[in-house]
């Protein structure tokens, strides 16, 4: 049970090792917001917001987020009792609509709150059931074919269990082709579109279809599942959707209409742990393959990301990488590492999120900062 009586917001700017290029834009410095909870015996959690600086990958910034918390999220979780954090995502839903990432923020960190005063790990709060977890990296878009195979080999070389090439009309079928001729037909290899593709652009994308890909992710709208529908029933290879799959419902209507065969599970998308569980445990009951996407998160949403991977459905490799893959100094203690099989370890054994934030290199890159307090 907990009781917030305050909520801390942070943004810092943390800038990547190297710019990060999708087919919606390029990205080389990442403004990372934290959510702070404190309630009345003392115990804190954190949680991290992953929304975006502009609205290219959902409806949401970091900005609108931001306001959104402050002036309506926030306040309604402050002096609340709450027997457990599943509780929550009622609350924040009712009469609420959207806002997806802001939501999650705060519902992810009163998981973290809950079991670190349980003194548990958050895997085992959540229902994890695995202590190691596959690693995969995601590629962005490269200046040429033989740039991308390069970096793919070096991913393999890492021991990267899974390779993700993200693709854009005219950088797609001769790009995938040089990946795949680089790390050979074993590696498991996939294409990323974000959105860039049209059903105009079917003949292109059946061409993906010679490369043995593990799945063809999200190619169409951010929004649609019936002409991902159209466009899986003409492919051989699986489509996977992200963007289009926002709650539960979303990703029981992609089963119904054959709309793809593997979901990205990403909590903040979703609204938080509470719904990423309900698709989960929707998809294992019905033996769709999940996996966790990447938001380039600090280390406080990364941890979040390995906890929820820990549980039984995720069985495919996530886009969990170390924290060396995006910067140079991460915000928590110890940073994530990968072993040289491609593996994370789970902090199973640890309460809460399992890593420490460093506090006083949190505060040197914070650049605004906002308490959220019940109103006297």
């Amino acid at each position: 049970m907990f009781n917030l009586k305050t909520i801390e917001l942070r943004e810092l700017h943390l800038p990547l090792r190297e710019p990060f290029r999708i087919s919606s834009g390029v990205q080389s410095l990442r403004r990372i917001f934290l959510v702070r909870l404190e309630d009345g015996d003392g115990a804190e959690g954190w949680g991290e917001c992953v929304a975006g600086e502009r609205p290219n990958y959902s409806p949401e910034t970091i900005d609108t987020a931001w306001d959104t918390i402050s002036r309506w999220l926030g306040p309604r979780l402050l002096g609340r009792p709450f027997q457990h954090p599943q509780q929550v995502h009622g609350e924040l839903e009712q009469d609420f609509r959207g806002n997806n990432m802001a939501k999650a923020a705060l519902e992810m960190a009163c998981w973290e709150l809950e079991a670190a005063k349980r003194s548990t790990s958050l895997a085992q709060l959540l229902g994890g059931t695995r202590k190691r977890i596959e690693v995969g990296i995601s590629i962005g878009i490269q200046d040429d074919p033989q740039t991308l195979s390069r970096k793919a080999v070096q991913a393999k070389e890492q021991g990267y269990r899974k390779i993700k090439c993200k693709i854009e009309p005219g950088s797609d079928v001769e790009f995938i082709r040089a990946a795949r001729q680089a790390v050979g037909g074993a590696t498991h290899l996939m294409a990323d579109a974000n959105n860039a593709y049209s059903l105009d652009d079917v003949g292109l994308l059946k061409r993906l279809d010679e490369f043995d890909l593990l799945m063809i992710e999200q190619p169409l709208a951010w929004d649609d599942v019936i002409r991902h529908a159209r466009l899986q029933n003409q492919l051989k290879t699986p489509l996977c959707l992200d963007e289009s799959i926002t709650s539960l419902e979303r990703a029981q209507d992609m089963v119904e209409l054959g709309s793809g065969r593997i979901i990205n599970i990403k909590p903040g998308r979703v609204g938080g742990f509470t719904a990423s569980k309900a698709i989960h445990d929707f998809c294992l009951q019905r033996e769709i393959p999940v996996w966790c996407g990447g938001m380039l998160e600090s280390g406080i949403g990364r941890a979040h990301n390995v906890a929820l991977a820990s549980l039984p459905g995720f069985v495919l490799p996530g886009d969990t990488s170390p924290s060396s893959r995006y910067w140079a100094r991460d915000i928590v203690d110890p940073e994530w590492t990968m072993d040289s099989q491609g593996m994370v370890e789970v902090p199973w054994d640890r309460s809460g999120m399992g890593v420490e934030v460093d506090l006083d290199f949190v505060e040197k890159q914070t650049v605004r900062r906002h308490f959220i307090q019940p109103a006297s």
